[in-house]
């Protein structure tokens, strides 16, 4: 498979990535062991990057993206989002860029991917209310 890179860092990754979103349900059904099956598939024809979010679900497709790849950690480049507030029912509430807010859903995140680092680490929407700035600096 091709190898792109990402960013300054030059994270090494496949092209294609595989984007997590269908899995949550987003786009109709969200069939766990389909989705389980996807992702496994995805590992064993050489996908090394792997993109989610918090939002989605919500939060149920870090878990599900995490329970893939937990033995894996080494090969693959994990992305996922904050800032996207969702309701329970997965409706859209509105965005939080605070900078107090941005560990906080890191945290979360890390804890629902079951992993100890994020590779690549990024806001979902900006918030009108805080200047990008402060958002990403935190």
């Amino acid at each position: 498979m091709e190898t792109r890179y990402i960013g300054s860092a030059r994270l090494a990754v496949s092209a294609p990535g595989l984007g997590c979103m269908p899995m949550a349900g987003m786009y109709g059904s969200k069939e766990e062991t389909e989705s389980l099956r996807v992702l496994a598939r995805a590992l064993e024809l050489g996908c090394t990057f792997f993109d989610t979010a918090d939002a989605y679900g919500p939060f149920t497709n870090e878990r599900l993206v995490g329970k893939v790849l937990a033995g894996h950690r080494e090969q693959v480049v994990i992305g996922t989002k904050f800032g996207n507030i969702r309701r329970d029912d997965g409706s859209f509430l509105g965005v939080n860029g605070d900078p107090a807010y941005v560990p906080q859903a890191c945290d979360a995140s890390l804890a629902r991917l079951g992993v100890d680092y994020i590779d690549l680490y990024y806001l979902h929407r900006v918030d009108p209310q805080v200047p990008i700035e402060e958002t990403v600096g935190a």
